[in-house]
């Protein structure tokens, strides 16, 4: 079970303090016990999707390579928590698509609604990008494999500054057009807050349904979990999320991790949503692969439950 919190010494079993406060179930991993359900929220979702990002996002900005039998070894721990999509590695080239078709059972393309992040990030314009991503969407879809869409900087770009609802509805738009199953609306810099969120998808749901988007935050100034359970009331069930936080971007100095998968899920096991994670689990990944990589947690339930 791992070190036990020395508070919960001297009130609770540590077992007891995950099924009362962590909800971890036996039966249905993420739900909270049909007498506590009456709690849920209206107006909610009864079960929301979790895209863990951690393999990919997440480690592509740790200072240290961190080795391929550890990265397999993670994502398979990670594959033992009920998480229902595990973003495993990134690529640049079109040309790949075919290499890792075998495996691949969805890729993703990475836009951007500000031209500078976008010339930094994958080195074209905007109107650049959507001609390459084209292709690759093209070249899935005769292989039958999904693609999802990404827009950074939705919220805020490190360069630009503010970006307007209209572009990133712009660019979300044609991503969409262009046969990209969902869209995934990123604060890259982490800068959203629950107002600018709810213009946000105020604008893009005009265009695309909400069941074609989800969110991606970025913690930076501590506003994630705030701005998802925006996303939540305005009827988005699809969350990106990585395990321990990690994460940031090379492209925008500054910016802290993604929103840690532990801290999402216990909230949204408080709210009583269904995810089918178990939050211990996530937890022992989330704690193996910082040991690997030598640092601390950036998720407070973690921090709250495990000794440093």
């Amino acid at each position: 079970m791992g070190n036990v919190p020395s508070a919960v010494k001297h009130c609770l079993s540590y077992q007891q303090l995950l099924r009362e406060h962590l909800w971890i179930a036996d039966s249905v991993a993420g739900a909270l016990d049909p007498t506590q359900e009456s709690s849920q929220l209206s107006g909610l979702p009864e079960y929301v999707k979790i895209v863990e990002v951690g393999p990919r996002d997440g480690l592509q900005n740790e200072k240290v390579i961190v080795p391929t039998d550890i990265k397999i070894e993670f994502i398979n721990q990670l594959s033992q928590t009920g998480l229902p999509v595990i973003e495993v590695t990134s690529f640049v080239s079109s040309r790949w698509v075919p290499q890792v078709a075998a495996g691949a059972t969805e890729i993703s393309v990475f836009g951007a609604a500000s031209e500078s992040f976008s010339k930094k990030n994958i080195n074209c314009s905007i109107e650049e990008s959507m001609g390459k991503f084209e292709e690759v969407v093209k070249s899935a879809r005769h292989m039958n494999i999904p693609a999802r869409g990404y827009v950074s900087c939705t919220l805020g770009c490190p360069y630009e500054g503010s970006i307007t609802p209209q572009k990133v509805t712009e660019v979300a738009k044609r991503l969409y057009g262009m046969g990209c199953y969902e869209i995934s609306l990123g604060d890259t810099t982490g800068v959203g807050t629950p107002g600018s969120m709810k213009r946000l998808l105020e604008s893009v749901m005009k265009e695309i349904p909400s069941s074609a988007l989800a969110v991606h935050c970025h913690d930076t100034y501590g506003q994630a979990l705030a701005n998802i359970l925006t996303a939540l009331q305005m009827g988005i069930n699809v969350v990106d999320s990585a395990v321990s936080g990690l994460g940031g971007c090379p492209y925008a100095k500054g910016a802290s991790g993604n929103v840690a998968t532990e801290d999402l899920i216990y909230m949204l096991n408080g709210l009583g949503l269904n995810t089918g994670v178990n939050l211990y689990k996530v937890m022992e990944a989330g704690n193996f692969i910082c040991k690997a990589v030598n640092k601390t947690t950036n998720s407070k339930v973690a921090q709250a439950s495990f000794n440093a």
